[in-house]
């Protein structure tokens, strides 16, 4: 039986509308996804409910944003809007204040550091890089992610000296992008300097891709995945543009069937790497069907899955696991090794 006639078996996709031919080429690679586990992060920067997995205790791998809910850029594609669920620490007292508290009241076992950046997308962090060396000196096992935006070696180095896990930021491939939706005078060779010298530390780098980033439209998404491909980095993190937070009448919802070459793209280019689909990505049957194609694909982690995705990984016979925390520093050391054992056989 077919890949598309054992998702016509599914409850939660007896609506959905798939393309045939892209399941038909996952299909054909099957034995790059099958061969891969498959982890589905439920972190909790938000709530969270699904047919198939329960969500996890409140605050024990939060968000926390610098600026709060403030951001010099107001881009168009998030209109600050994905500040709001995080918690605010907007200065380096409140943000150890917080963390103390969560480690001794909900056994906190980490957090990602984020906030809206500067006209230059650059997040002022380094008042806060000796808080966080300070409770990864007393909390060993704590781990700490960091939403870098743009920067520059040294402070990359200052973050790795802190004890900061894991780093990411947003690749963006088009010009037209940066400038049209970012509303950013800054050129694409700044974005792989900044990759490039994450690269350069210890930390575990995850780059994030938007796809559809340019108003609903697929554009730079190669050239981002060119930039990455470069680097070793520890995984990639692949999300979906949300119209919902954008003006209204300024973006479109990409095609699943789009975003499912994206991710066979992605998976291709990165073949000994880990490809991750993010938390952002449109709700709905929409959310079903790319999660169903990114399990398909072969991407090695899903945040927040949709219903219906622990059935198309157990449908297609892709092991899986569940992790209450961020996609980007849970799926880390352990699985990666796991993979690189799997190819060195």
């Amino acid at each position: 039986m077919s890949w598309l006639d054992l998702l016509a078996g599914i409850e939660d996709l007896e609506d959905a509308e798939f393309d045939a031919d892209l399941i038909a080429e996952f299909e054909r690679r099957r034995d790059v996804a099958v061969a891969r586990p498959i982890r589905f992060s439920t972190p909790t920067f938000k709530e969270y409910e699904s047919t198939e997995l329960e969500g996890c205790g409140k605050n024990s791998f939060p968000a926390f944003s610098i600026t709060a809910g403030e951001c010099g850029l107001n881009c168009d594609h998030c209109q600050k809007k994905i500040l709001e669920p995080m918690i605010p620490a907007t200065s380096p007292q409140m943000l150890d204040e917080k963390v103390r508290q969560l480690v001794d009241t909900q056994q906190l076992s980490g957090f990602l550091l984020s906030g809206g950046s500067n006209r230059k997308n650059e997040i002022p962090y380094g008042r806060y890089m000796p808080v966080i060396e300070g409770l990864k000196t007393e909390f060993p096992g704590l781990k700490v992610a960091v939403h870098t935006a743009l920067l520059d070696e040294r402070r990359a180095k200052d973050m790795e000296s802190a004890g900061v896990d894991t780093v990411m930021m947003d690749v963006i491939g088009a010009q037209e992008t940066i400038e049209q939706v970012y509303k950013l005078k800054r050129p694409v060779e700044d974005f792989e300097e900044t990759l490039a010298a994450l690269c350069s530390t210890s930390m575990e780098v995850t780059p994030h891709i938007v796809v559809g980033l340019h108003y609903g439209q697929i554009l730079g998404e190669a050239n981002a995945l060119d930039m990455v491909s470069r680097y070793d980095v520890n995984a990639l993190v692949l999300v979906v543009i949300m119209p919902f937070y954008a003006k209204p009448g300024t973006f479109v919802t990409p095609e699943t069937s789009d975003v499912g070459r994206i991710f066979l793209e992605a998976r291709e280019r990165l073949a000994d790497q880990q490809v991750l689909l993010g938390c952002a990505r449109p709700p709905g049957m929409h959310k079903r069907i790319t999660d169903a194609y990114a399990i398909m694909a072969g991407l090695d982690g899903i945040a927040f899955p949709a219903d219906g995705a622990v059935s198309v990984a157990h449908t297609i016979g892709r092991p899986f696991e569940q992790a209450h925390s961020c996609c980007s520093i849970k799926v880390g050391s352990d699985l990666k090794n796991r993979l690189q054992a799997s190819f060195a056989a």
